[in-house]
């Protein structure tokens, strides 16, 4: 799954730019991208509010066309926006996250986001300090690992 999850995610991000949508990728594969390979099954990217329909246009492209209904993460100003696909053939289902800000300070996670090399190309990650305050939001035993490992290589910016 690990290889097809990268491949997925590179399909996406190909899709997301030739649509010109604004996109940070966070979650696992973030972790991944600066040094921390963990476990994760879904993609989760951050996108602009005013461009949140237009990536889920994008995604439907790809054939991610199970619409879950909008999660709100608390009171925090964010909301979920996901995505899936399910294999016919295997009946393994992909999901993406679409972390869509509705707050002006964390709508301000775009400031600071990266273009980093990756699997030959480049694409847009959330920064260090960004990834950090997304998983404070949620705060899970996973969260509080990852957070703890970006503390200790902060300094690697």
């Amino acid at each position: 799954m690990a290889g097809d999850l990268i491949d997925e995610l590179a399909k996406v991000v190909a899709a997301l730019e030739r649509e010109s949508i604004d996109y940070a990728l966070c979650g696992g594969l973030a972790m991944a991208v600066y040094g921390r390979v963990r476990a994760t099954v879904d993609i989760d990217l951050l996108v602009r509010p005013r461009q949140a329909a237009e990536a889920i246009t994008a995604l439907h492209g790809l054939g991610f066309t199970i619409d879950a209904l909008p999660m709100r993460l608390g009171n925090v100003g964010l909301e979920i926006r996901r995505v899936s696909r399910a294999d016919p053939q295997t009946g393994e289902v992909l999901s993406i996250d679409l972390l869509v800000p509705s707050s002006p300070a964390l709508d301000a996670l775009f400031e600071d986001r990266r273009r980093l090399a990756w699997q030959g190309g480049t694409l847009w990650v959330v920064s260090r300090k960004a990834l950090r305050q997304l998983k404070l939001l949620r705060g899970s035993g996973v969260d509080n690992d990852d957070i703890s490992w970006l503390e200790d290589h902060e300094d690697e910016d």
